[in-house]
């Protein structure tokens, strides 16, 4: 329990300073803003910690294929966002925290390829919803949330390896992100 303690303290810290849903960070093309942007709103925290720790307890390749679809979905949806804005992605977003939260709460163990489908269709949705709100060219936003997102990811990868044992807590911080995905729906 000890390893946990660390990841556990970071995301409660930053959720904590985090507004929900409308949060900054999209002013500058800078990599520091870019870093910053997926931990400022609890919507992206918890679904990127939430991917981790589904890739972590289920196991095998998907401890890192999951992790990266998302990465390459939100790079791709970004892309999208930056040439063909649009709106309406936040219930999607919305879904994701939901989604991902129920499926640790219900301990479901997803087939390789059907969770990584899903992951990606999520990670597309993030990305798509960063390339609206960033601004206009330049590298150094995007290469700043992905690398912001890969430790995200990260942590939820060590999270998750100490809940193995312990599917109980893994159901509880699934229904605790499910949770924040619902108040953060009725609030927004």
């Amino acid at each position: 329990m000890r390893q946990l303690r660390l990841p556990f303290l970071i995301l409660a810290a930053a959720a904590a300073a985090s507004p929900a849903l409308a949060h900054p960070g999209h002013e500058a093309d800078s990599l520091f803003a870019g870093l910053g942007h997926p931990i400022t709103g609890v919507d992206h925290l918890l679904a990127m910690v939430a991917v981790g720790v589904l890739a972590s307890l289920r196991g095998g390749g998907a401890q890192w294929a999951w992790p990266a679809g998302f990465l390459a979905a939100m790079l791709a949806g970004f892309g999208l966002g930056q040439v063909m804005p649009g709106g309406g992605v936040e219930p999607a977003i919305l879904a994701s925290v939901i989604v991902l939260g129920g499926l640790l709460a219900a301990n479901t163990r997803l087939p390789a390829a059907v969770g990584l489908l899903l992951i990606t269709g999520f990670g597309l949705a993030h990305g798509y919803a960063h390339g609206m709100e960033a601004p206009a060219g330049g590298a150094a936003f995007p290469a700043g949330f992905l690398l912001s997102t890969a430790a995200l990811h990260a942590v939820g990868l060590l999270i998750g390896q100490g809940l193995r044992e312990r599917p109980g807590f893994a159901r509880l911080i699934g229904v605790a992100t499910a949770a924040g995905g619902f108040a953060l729906a009725v609030t927004a």
